[in-house]
């Protein structure tokens, strides 16, 4: 990295040192480093295929059949997927009381795997299964995708015969309004606010950092690309998620000791 890029990140560790209610915001990008597959990139499955709209899959059964069978790939994907060092650093910082909260895109759960246990999941869960009539939930996912990849049919709840899907946020359907709401409390109430893995292109999850900012906190951003709020930010860094958050943890250890030798 230059000197001005190394400058930035300790100048981030200090911004996080300092903040009372910081929040993450983290995009796919993160968890591409665990390997799971951005799906919107050339190597995701909506490259080629059409994803399944809520209300198709609600209304034909051939919906349901192509939702589950995208839905098996991508679990294929994440299913053992790990915590990379980015996930980890996240779960130190809340332990460490340098985080408030996560507000996440993402549906692989490696946050909560990292052992992060304040998360908010704008679009959801992939590792449960919800009845869309009885609302029972269904933690072995495992066990349904493996169902339908035997019967090519999709699985039917066993508690009243309604259609199960996967417990996230499809495409048509709304954002779950008590997370959509605690996200937004937490964006207007932190003093500094860093989105990483983003494009921060799609609403309403976008207008969060926007959020954050007009309340008068620090806006910080690591993507590998540049985004439509880097102009807005006070920190932007270009690289990866896992290196720049371990390089900041590092700094903002240091000048925990350091400050604690002083006293």
């Amino acid at each position: 990295m230059t000197p001005q890029e190394l400058n930035k990140l300790t100048k981030i560790a200090t911004w996080l040192r300092q903040a009372s209610s910081a929040v993450a915001f983290t995009g796919a990008g993160i968890s591409t480093e665990s390997g799971i597959p951005d799906f919107r990139s050339p190597g995701g499955i909506w490259a080629t295929s059409q994803p399944v709209y809520f209300d198709d899959f609600v209304a034909n059964a051939d919906a349901r059949r192509e939702y589950w069978r995208q839905k098996s790939i991508a679990h294929r994907d994440f299913s053992h997927a790990e915590p990379n060092v980015g996930h980890r650093t996240l779960a130190k910082w809340e332990q460490a009381g340098w985080l408030r909260t996560i507000v996440t895109q993402n549906i692989d759960g490696l946050h909560q795997l990292a052992g992060n246990s304040s998360v908010w999941e704008l679009h959801g869960t992939a590792r449960a299964v919800a009845c869309l009539t009885c609302h029972q939930r269904f933690s072995d996912v495992e066990h349904w995708v493996t169902e339908f990849l035997a019967t090519d049919s999709p699985p039917a709840c066993p508690a009243c015969g309604g259609n199960l899907k996967h417990a996230t946020v499809s495409f048509g359907q709304s954002l779950p309004t008590d997370v959509l709401e605690a996200a937004i409390e937490a964006s207007q109430q932190c003093d500094l606010f860093v989105a990483m893995g983003s494009s921060l292109a799609v609403q309403p999850a976008a207008s969060l950092p926007v959020l954050a900012k007009q309340q008068g906190a620090r806006l910080v951003i690591i993507n590998r690309d540049p985004t439509p709020l880097d102009e807005l930010a006070d920190a932007v860094i270009h690289a990866s998620i896992g290196e720049t958050l371990e390089a900041i943890d590092q700094r903002a250890s240091k000048g925990i000791k350091s400050d604690r030798d002083e006293c």
